[in-house]
């Protein structure tokens, strides 16, 4: 049986539920644990919890990926491959790209790589050209985008980036209706109509890396502020329903809160936080930020906490400097090229997985150093682990920030 190419079937049900989350009134809503990271729920609240896919990407985490060695973004985990001969012929092709948005520095980090692999599929005469449109985190928006690109007609391929999960759903299947091919990647949605969905292990991968590590460097009752940037987004809701698991079950006190990705915010959070009590460690479901909550601990004082955060360089830096304990998680941003790389393998009528599965490494201790280096001279909003080192505009492009 294949699997769905979005969050587990036992929340496809509630999922519409709160896909407005980030922008509704409804407090219990924006933030459905309560304030502080309290138990409430709420009839509106989503279970994020599923054994099967924490079991699934647990194992798939020590999985040694199929595919080439430098080119991790072309690598599978568990592939189970489909036919595309249907879609095979020759000449450039024009693909058109419904993208939720560009609007923080993982998602622009993307872009950049995306168009500059753009560059090298348009000079091999794969694609023609890829028309663009950017919903700016709106899911009316995107829907609308989709079915203008349907309604244009000239679509040879479909990229898409879902803005949220069931709301895009029934846009991905008319966009599959046209008998074009289509590629979804990043989130998911509740169908698997499309030739392929790309994305890396997932949430629930991220959750179970970054609380084993807190666990296994803290002790049973310390206390971890988990900073979230926005409710209903399934890859970041699965963060953290992975993580709040293993706290539990190790006897770690976990309080969360809603951040916004909001440094002021952030800073806030975890000076209250002090003024109450020790913090012992820091949890993030995205690494913006992160600098914010380190300068909050030196704002007041405190030892540093053991911290999670993620591959971009802010962090990074902000780690080595301080030498604290920390972790930095990742959502592989080289995914951004996978979706074209597809694309150039339908067209010519090669297998590809049904679910593109990629790898998600975080970066350790061990490895810092070597990947401070290997991104020096990159802005603070860049991410380690981008993997356009091969392509036309590197480094320039990425340093000078340059967002198409």
């Amino acid at each position: 049986m294949k699997r769905s190419l979005s969050i587990t079937a036992s929340l496809v049900g509630a999922a519409s539920l709160i896909l407005l989350a980030g922008c509704t009134t409804d407090p219990s809503v924006e933030n459905p644990q309560g304030e502080g990271g309290g138990e409430t729920q709420t009839e509106e609240s989503v279970e994020w919890f599923d054994q099967e896919v924490f079991d699934r990407q647990d194992a798939e985490r020590s999985v040694v990926p199929e595919g080439p060695e430098e080119q991790p973004y072309l690598q599978t985990i568990n592939a189970e491959m489909r036919d595309t001969s249907e879609f095979k012929s020759d000449g450039a092709k024009k693909i058109c790209f419904a993208n939720a948005s560009i609007s923080n520095p993982w998602r622009q980090t993307g872009w950049i790589t995306m168009n500059e692999q753009l560059k090298a599929l348009q000079k091999s005469g794969v694609i023609s050209e890829m028309e663009t449109r950017d919903a700016k985190d709106s899911d009316d928006t995107q829907i609308a985008d989709i079915d203008y690109f349907i309604s244009e007609g000239d679509c040879d391929g479909f990229v898409i980036s879902p803005n949220s999960t069931a709301a895009l759903t029934p846009a991905v299947e008319r966009a599959c209706d046209t008998g074009k091919p289509v590629v979804v990647f990043d989130r998911g949605v509740q169908t698997d109509c499309a030739v392929t969905f790309i994305h890396p292990i997932g949430g629930f991968a991220w959750g179970i890396d970054t609380a084993e590590f807190l666990i296994d460097n803290l002790e049973k009752g310390d206390k971890v502020v988990a900073l979230r940037i926005l409710p209903g987004v399934d890859v970041l809701e699965q963060r953290w329903a992975g993580a709040e698991k293993l706290f539990d079950e190790a006897g770690i006190e976990a309080v969360d809160y809603f951040t916004g990705a909001d440094p002021a915010e952030i800073k806030k959070i975890i000076s209250d936080e002090l003024a109450k009590g020790d913090v012992q460690g820091v949890w993030m479901d995205a690494g913006d930020g992160a600098v914010a909550a380190i300068e909050a601990f030196e704002d007041a004082g405190k030892d540093y906490p053991v911290m999670t955060g993620e591959d971009e360089l802010s962090f990074l830096r902000k780690w080595k400097e301080t030498g604290l304990t920390g972790l930095a998680p990742v959502y592989s941003n080289f995914q951004w090229r996978t979706p074209l790389l597809a694309m150039e393998q339908i067209f010519a009528g090669e297998e590809v997985p049904q679910e593109w599965v990629l790898p998600q490494s975080p970066i350790t201790a061990e490895e810092l150093d070597d990947y401070l280096a290997r991104n020096e001279g990159m802005p603070d909003g860049h991410y380690a682990k981008f993997g356009g080192e091969d392509l036309p505009g590197y480094p320039e492009v990425w340093q000078k920030r340059v967002i198409p």
